[in-house]
């Protein structure tokens, strides 16, 4: 594992834990060695990780669309930074430049990146692990939903344990040195079989 991309809000929220833990992730990734690759705003939680990455000597490549370089005002000290046409093109190549994914509190833009990580790793377009960094369980109502989705017979088991957490960045990326991705097919039941 070379790079690792984190999805986090580009607002601070609430909770002063939020921002804490923005910058121990990206001094974490920076002790380790590992390239953090993000949403590129100078902004949020997502300034903070930037800073915190860069302040203790780590690598960080910025990918953000040209319709939010002003909104989300582009930070400008990154040691690599692409400005891309779309959302679905910055996707693209935070898949492409990341080894693994971290999920920070966000938004609905954090949730939906995420998602489409975990749902292209469901299909087997990559083997990537993907995580959360559940800050005083943020993510509680998501692990709740993907446990439904399981007892409702949309999710199999070996899909919802495909998304692994810990309370610290350093136990999650731990955690990434052993992942392996499960071999199974996502269809619960054949499509056209009933």
């Amino acid at each position: 594992m070379n790079s690792v991309c984190v999805f986090l809000g580009s607002n601070p929220g609430t909770d002063p834990a939020y921002l804490e833990a923005a910058k121990a992730t990206g001094v974490e990734l920076a002790r380790r060695g590992l390239t953090t690759v993000y949403g590129g705003s100078n902004v949020g939680l997502m300034g903070a990780l930037a800073d915190a990455a860069l302040a203790a000597g780590g690598k960080v490549v910025g990918i953000i669309p040209k319709s939010l370089q002003r909104k989300e005002i582009a930070h400008r000290g990154l040691t690599e930074e692409y400005v891309v046409e779309s959302m679905h093109e910055r996707k693209s190549l935070m898949s492409e430049r990341a080894d693994a994914f971290i999920a920070l509190p966000g938004g609905l833009g954090t949730l939906e990146e995420l998602c489409e990580m975990l749902t292209w790793a469901q299909l087997g377009f990559h083997k990537k692990p993907c995580g959360l960094l559940d800050v005083d369980g943020y993510y509680a109502p998501l692990w709740g939903f993907l446990d439904n989705a399981v007892d409702k017979g949309f999710v199999r088991r070996e899909h919802r344990a495909m998304l692994l957490s810990a309370p610290t960045a350093g136990e999650l990326l731990d955690r990434f040195e052993t992942y392996h991705a499960p071999v199974v097919e996502k269809w619960i039941q054949r499509p056209g079989v009933r």
